[in-house]
């Protein structure tokens, strides 16, 4: 659309009184918008205070000339919406800093400023300034750097300089004014000082700040002042804002927050004379509050949803897919619309206003302005955007807050639980009801306090039919209890249950059927947080998006942090992956290769942080780098959520040369150690817990050789020393690390070491001797053993690796596929593929559901039946047997013997 000018300044003229009297008072500058020079008008104004003596009047003059430029750009349509708000986003920021320099230099004249800055908060924190607004800033200050006179007292000295902030900003003279300037936003403002020390913000933060003052901190940021210092604080308080765990508490206080406004707002519920488009059903604040909902609810696991901008963060809710593309589009266009009227609004006067005219001579006046034909046109789109938005926005706030959030509850009544109980029919409902009260008598830490104690109440009748509901109610009352003996606090576990009630079915489930879910549950109960998405039942991307979204740290982070991000991430994939599992709503096939690529990214990222820290020390080796190799189900692709990691790290290069850091370490030593370092970045357990166990005992020389081993050692190792079982492992290696060249180079020297000529004789002989010590030394843990049962996964590994070293064929590290090579060459019976994923499918849900081998109970065989795609238990035992008859058979047709396959 061509940018009309000189309809703009026409409709100005006409129409807005304050927008003719400055084009009337700025000539020169209306001449360049009269060209059409939009950036030269802009530039024009920027340079209007020039000259001035004082800061006040030098602000006032580019205030008043922003004004008129920008108003006529955006009349004219050359000035998108973000263009004006940044543009006055940007102003606030120059005259915030020159009003602090300016206060700072009253009392220290040759002094620098320093140790004083201003936060921006709401719009303006945004970079979403309206035409005619105030600011909200929270002024700090540090009293080592902050310059003052000699006898001035830090605190006292930072009054003055905050007092000269709001009068260089706030004061009407005959120039006008530059921002209205309201500090309420500071930490308790009904008593404190106008600027705050840092460390005393740094403690309210910490420590009491409210609900709303996290969502107020979403789009916070440092525009003036010591903006380093500010940005140091925004950074310290960055989990105060962005909790790990969900905080329905926070969200509840939006739905009070909402209710609130909408009671309290004049010019009634609906679109009319006097409506407020700010405050009123379905206007402006609705649609930020609705994005900063998401912001809360998603923010703290999404790094990429911690935007300032409404728009921007809309569109990342969309990209997100944690809200409709459809949905955030007309939000985000209402959100446009909604503002501009605002600025014509405000643009009649000059006036923080954001209520339409109480007449309808002056609305027309306003729509007139805007270029429409009258006041009821107008009225007609606003009521149509703000029903879609409030409609909208209504189901947000029900969807996300738990009903009577703040209403004190007593100590549950005895008598109403104990009918509850029997109701329920548990076993013994007077010894349950004990319990229950000795949880809330303070026994339990969780629920010491009132709020706890509340939020409890308000779930306890549904998670007690919950749990009574369960396939084993008392297991997952005792879990239940166990969880709650874990948590230092369970208000947000609370109010996340209350607020998902269908979680709880999932909850009882989880407690009852898979111990060690139930076992995580009860070291982190935010696990839970994921499963409000629907998005919780897909399985994982690729490795390299994994990777990504691994490595998605904070800026400031440091690298304990870093292994903390990584194991929050990693635990809960591994979590929802195992909650799919006893849901039955992926194949436990398709569960275990996911649990391979989010250990694959992991091992990717740790290693990639251990070497940059280590780098800083030690430097690099020149022209050499560390590989990773993975062996066994790593190797093969298919995890359980029980398996370790079976990893061997190489490096190549000249193993004589020396590293060039600070601290040089030779080239053996510095991957021994740097190796040493990886494996406990995957292993040792952080504030966040523990992650892989890592078995590295299959590198050459075994247990008690180096943690790393040259290239050209490990092949010629392999070629002149390995033992024929050290080639079986080969057979399912792949490497993990490394680049791709070197990569390359490795798989192809395990190519060559297992398709080399092989004493058949020798070969078969030791397999079979192999097999049989492993047998005497490794029998079964229980009858569900389908990994040491004979015909078992083991059995189907030796008859594979036997046929892949005696062939040179199949060398594929993932044993399905393995298997699908070797039956087409017809070296393997076709139906050991099927046999392989019945034994397999078996081995990832039993991990979960039967971890000590053992018939479940009843309900966990049935979730067996149904992540195996059988109709019943009788189905799955059939089908167990059927596999392990056929590895029987392909047993006896590679070595002439015959496999017991009986239950031992």
């Amino acid at each position: 659309m061509t940018a009309d000018w000189t309809g703009a300044i026409d409709r100005a003229r006409a129409h807005a009184p304050f927008l003719a009297t400055v084009l009337d008072r700025l000539p020169d500058l209306t001449e360049i918008l009269a060209s059409g020079d939009g950036e030269g008008a802009l530039a024009h104004a920027r340079a209007a205070g020039q000259g001035a003596t004082d800061v006040g009047v030098a602000l006032r003059r580019e205030r008043q000339a922003m004004a008129l430029a920008l108003a006529v750009g955006d009349l004219a349509g050359a000035f998108p919406l973000l263009k004006v708000t940044g543009e006055l986003s940007a102003f606030a920021d120059r005259a915030l800093d020159a009003a602090i320099a300016e206060g700072i230099r009253r009392r220290a004249p040759d002094s620098e400023p320093a140790g004083f800055l201003a936060l921006a908060l709401g719009k303006h924190g945004a970079r979403e300034l309206n035409y005619s607004s105030d600011i909200d800033p929270i002024l700090l200050f540090d009293p080592e750097l902050l310059p003052r006179r000699e006898r001035d007292e830090p605190g006292e000295a930072a009054q003055r300089v905050a007092r000269v902030v709001v009068e260089t900003l706030s004061r009407v003279t005959d120039e006008g004014y530059v921002f209205r300037v309201d500090l309420r936003l500071r930490p308790a403002s009904e008593v404190s000082p106008l600027a705050i020390s840092i460390d005393a913000a740094l403690t309210h933060y910490e420590s009491s700040a409210l609900a709303w003052e996290r969502a107020a901190f979403i789009r916070a940021r440092a525009c003036a002042g010591d903006i380093a210092a500010g940005e140091a604080f925004l950074a310290a308080i960055r989990p105060f804002v962005w909790r790990k765990s969900l905080d329905f508490g926070a969200i509840a206080e939006i739905g009070r927050l909402t209710a609130q406004i909408r009671a309290n707002t004049r010019g009634g519920p609906s679109v009319g004379l006097g409506f407020d488009l700010k405050k009123g059903r379905g206007g402006i604040r609705e649609i930020e509050f609705y994005a900063q909902t998401h912001q809360l609810i998603h923010g703290g696991r999404n790094p990429a949803l911690r935007l300032r901008g409404t728009r921007a963060t809309l569109d990342a809710l969309a990209e997100a897919g944690l809200v409709a593309a459809e949905e955030a589009r007309m939000l985000g266009e209402s959100y446009d619309r909604l503002r501009t009227v605002e600025h014509r609004l405000q643009m009649m006067q000059d006036q923080q206003t954001h209520s339409l005219p109480k007449t309808f001579e002056a609305l027309d006046e306003v729509a007139r302005l805007d270029g429409l034909p009258g006041g009821q046109a107008l009225l007609d789109e606003l009521t149509e955007i703000t029903e879609a938005v409030g409609a909208r926005y209504d189901a947000l706030i029900m969807a996300n807050t738990p009903s009577g959030d703040s209403v004190p509850v007593a100590m549950p009544d005895q008598a109403s639980l104990l009918e509850d109980l029997e109701g329920l029919g548990f076993a013994d409902p007077a010894a349950l009801a004990e319990r229950i009260e000795g949880w809330q008598s303070g026994r339990v830490r969780a629920l010491r306090s009132d709020a706890a104690r509340t939020a409890f109440e308000a779930i306890r009748r549904d998670l007690l039919a919950a749990l009574a509901a369960a396939p084993e109610p008392e297991r997952a009352l005792s879990r239940w209890e166990q969880l709650l003996n874990n948590l230092p606090s369970a208000i947000n576990l609370f109010r996340l249950l209350e607020a998902r009630p269908g979680l709880l079915e999932l909850l009882a489930r989880i407690l009852s059927l898979a111990p060690p879910l139930a076992d995580a549950l009860a070291r982190r109960a935010d696990l839970l947080d994921p499963l409000i998405d629907s998005s919780a039942f897909d399985l994982p991307g690729e490795v390299p998006e994994l990777i990504a979204a691994f490595s998605r740290f904070e800026p400031d982070d440091d690298y304990e942090r870093k292994l903390d991000s990584v194991r929050r991430k990693v635990g809960e994939l591994r979590f929802m992956l195992g909650v799919q599992l006893i849901e039955g709503s992926n194949d436990p096939i398709a569960i275990g290769r996911a649990l391979a690529r989010v250990a694959e990214a992991a091992l990717v990222v740790l290693t990639d942080a251990t070497l940059e820290e280590f780098r800083a020390t030690h430097g690099r080796v020149p022209d050499s780098e560390m590989l990773v190799l993975g062996l066994g189900r790593m190797g093969g692709g298919v995890l359980t959520h029980a398996s370790d990691l079976d990893l061997v790290y190489l490096f190549d290069g000249d193993f004589h040369a020396e590293s060039d850091g600070r601290r040089p370490l030779g080239a053996t030593h510095y991957y021994n150690r740097l190796s040493q370092r990886t494996i406990s970045a995957l292993s040792v357990p952080t504030a966040e817990g523990a992650l892989y166990e890592i078995d590295t005992r299959l590198r050459p020389s075994g247990a008690q050789g180096p943690a790393a081993a040259s290239l050209d050692s490990f092949e010629r190792y392999q070629r002149e020393q390995a033992w024929t079982w050290e080639h079986m492992a080969l057979c399912r290696a792949r490497p993990l690390y490394g680049s791709p060249e070197a990569r390359g180079v490795l798989s192809e020297t395990i190519a060559k070491v297992l398709t080399a000529p092989r004493d058949l004789a020798k070969l078969q002989a030791d397999v079979l001797e192999m097999r049989g010590t492993m047998a005497a030394h490794k029998p079964p843990k229980g009858p569900l053993d389908v990994k040491l049962s004979r015909g078992g996964l083991v059995d189907l590994e030796f008859i594979v690796h036997f046929v892949q070293l005696r062939e040179g064929k199949g060398l594929d590290p993932d044993l399905a596929e393995a298997i699908r090579l070797l039956a087409k060459d017809g070296l393997l019976p076709a139906e050991l593929a099927q046999a392989h994923d019945v034994l397999t499918r078996f081995l990832v849900a039993a991990r979960l559901l039967a971890p000590d081998s053992k018939v479940p109970c009843a309900a966990a065989c049935m979730a067996l039946v149904r992540a195996c795609g059988y109709g019943t238990w009788e189905g799955l035992e059939a089908g167990l047997a059927g596999a392990r008859a056929h590895v029987a058979a392909a047993w006896r047709a590679a070595f002439g013997e015959t496999l017991e396959t009986n239950d031992e």
